[in-house]
C-alpha cells in the first residue's frame, strides 16, 4: 500500500485544511471490572448525523451511519494500558472516520488512536509524522497532532493526539498495545495513566464529505 506519509506531510502545511467533530465522548458507563472485560460502552454524536449505535453483549456493538456531523460509539475498557486486545467483524465506510483502538491518558492529557481500517484518512489538525515500526501484527507510521482549547475528557483543553496508522488496512485481528506504547515512548510521546480505552467506530464531515456506513464488532 502507498505510504501516507507524502500526503499528510503536504496535509501538515495547511492549518485547519479538515474539519473534524469536536471530540468530547459522552459515556455510558457499563463496565466496573476495569481491566477484567471488554464491557465499558461509549456512544457520542453531534451536528445531525443520522447514527445508530447499538450496545450488544460481552465485548459486541453494530453501527450505521449517514449525513452530516460527527460520532464516536465503541467497546471496551474502563481502564486502558498494556494488553493484548483482541477482536473481529466487519466495517464498511464510506468518506471521513475511522475503525480504531481509541482511549486517553491523564497528566500528560493525551488522546490517541491506533487506525486499523478507513475509507478517507482526515485528521481533524495537521498531522507531524514522527517515524515507523514494523511488528508482527503489520507496519505502523506514527504521527502527532495538537488541538487547541478543544472539549476533552478534562474539559476545555489543548492537548496532544498520539496516532499509529495501519499501512495495510484490516478488520479484525490482534493489538498488542504496549508495542505501541513503547514505540511512541521511544519517539518521545510519553503517555500519562490510562483513562478508558475502546476499540472504536467514528465517522465525521470533512468540508463537504460526509461519512456513511456500518460496522459490526467484538472485542475482547
Amino acid at each position: 500500500m502507498v505510504s501516507f506519509s507524502a500526503i499528510l506531510a503536504a496535509v501538515a502545511l495547511i492549518p485547519g485544511a479538515f474539519t473534524a467533530p469536536a471530540k468530547f465522548v459522552q459515556l455510558e458507563k457499563s463496565d466496573t471490572t476495569g481491566l477484567l472485560a471488554a464491557t465499558f460502552w461509549t456512544s457520542w454524536s453531534e451536528g445531525g448525523s443520522n447514527v445508530r449505535c447499538t450496545n450488544g453483549q460481552g465485548g459486541s456493538y453494530s453501527t450505521s451511519w449517514s449525513g452530516r456531523g460527527g460520532f464516536v460509539c465503541g467497546k471496551g475498557w474502563s481502564r486502558g494500558g498494556s494488553m493484548t486486545v483482541n477482536y473481529s467483524g466487519t466495517y464498511n465506510a464510506t468518506g471521513p472516520g475511522y475503525l480504531a483502538l481509541y482511549g486517553w491518558t491523564r497528566s500528560p492529557l493525551i488522546e490517541y488512536y491506533v487506525v486499523e481500517s478507513y475509507d478517507i484518512l482526515a485528521p481533524g489538525e495537521p498531522w507531524t509524522l514522527k517515524g515507523q515500526f514494523d511488528s508482527e501484527e503489520g507496519t505502523y507510521e506514527v504521527y502527532t497532532s495538537t488541538r487547541v482549547n478543544k472539549p476533552s475528557i478534562e474539559g476545555t483543553r489543548t492537548f496532544q493526539q498520539y496516532w499509529s496508522v495501519r499501512t495495510e488496512k484490516r478488520v479484525g485481528g490482534t493489538i498488542t498495545t504496549g508495542k505501541h506504547f513503547s514505540e511512541w515512548q521511544k519517539l518521545g510521546m510519553g503517555l500519562g495513566y490510562h483513562d478508558y480505552m475502546v476499540l472504536a467506530t467514528e465517522g465525521f464531515t470533512n468540508g463537504t464529505k460526509t461519512s456513511s456506513g456500518s460496522s459490526n464488532i467484538n472485542v475482547q
